[in-house]
């Protein structure tokens, strides 16, 4: 079976071009022009992966895909018509797998997807454990993947539970912003070191909202970030 994916693009000739080009390297496309459509298609439909215009009529595509987040992990490429690095920057870290800027050819995008979703199999046939070891007082539910901290949920988005989890394998061993890009990013050349900054602060928050008292991420100035070993 055909490799299903949403096309989210209110333009119609581009929607036509990448519908054409999918179609053509054997993938099975399905378009829709608004947030809304996209919403209401995905309550419906699995998709193996998504191309979302950031331009559309209704709604933000910065806002759609934390709406597609929120129920979902399917690979994600984002589209623009702006190279403006903060665009950029914002979508891998709300959720994006990728970014591409118009105007694109249809061999540069089908190759994208290509790349996508390889990562994606590549990443999901890794038995968790390779990258998920459970340590006191963070638990790991690797059917879901989705971790607690003393018994407590957390809402974590996509990089920050694979930010948790590399410091979760090893508490105490000192990661890099390199390091940690590359073991949690797909594209870490694509990504900014700040950002690993902004996802460890994020988690920060979750964590002390959970045990205010409590610092179980250390900052070691000028090398990186650990994990807290217990005592």
């Amino acid at each position: 079976m055909n490799k299903k994916i949403l096309i989210i693009e209110d333009e119609p000739s581009i929607a036509d071009n990448i519908t054409y080009a999918l179609s053509t390297e054997g993938f099975d496309p399905v378009c829709c022009g608004t947030g809304k459509d996209a919403l209401s298609i995905l309550n419906n439909t699995t998709f193996e992966l998504i191309i979302l215009d950031i331009g559309l009529p209704d709604v933000s595509g910065f806002e759609l895909l934390k709406e597609i987040r929120k129920t979902a992990n399917t690979p994600v490429i984002c589209v623009t018509a702006r190279s403006d690095e903060i665009d950029r920057v914002v979508g891998l870290e709300i959720g994006a797998d990728d970014y591409i800027v118009k105007p694109f050819s249809p061999r540069e995008l089908t190759a994208r997807v290509r790349a996508v979703l390889r990562r994606t199999t590549e990443r999901t046939s890794r038995p968790l454990e390779e990258t998920c070891a459970p340590s006191f007082p963070f638990h790991i539910d690797k059917e879901r993947y989705a971790i607690s901290y003393y018994d407590e949920p957390l809402e974590l988005s996509r990089y920050e539970f694979r930010l948790l989890c590399v410091l979760i394998s090893n508490p105490g061993r000192v990661y890099s912003r390199e390091q940690l890009m590359t073991q949690v990013w797909e594209e870490p050349d694509m990504s900014l070191e700040r950002t690993v900054d902004t996802h460890i602060k994020t988690i920060r928050q979750k964590l002390k909202a959970i045990r205010p008292d409590e610092e179980s991420i250390v900052t070691h100035r000028g090398l990186g970030y650990s994990l807290k070993e217990s005592t």
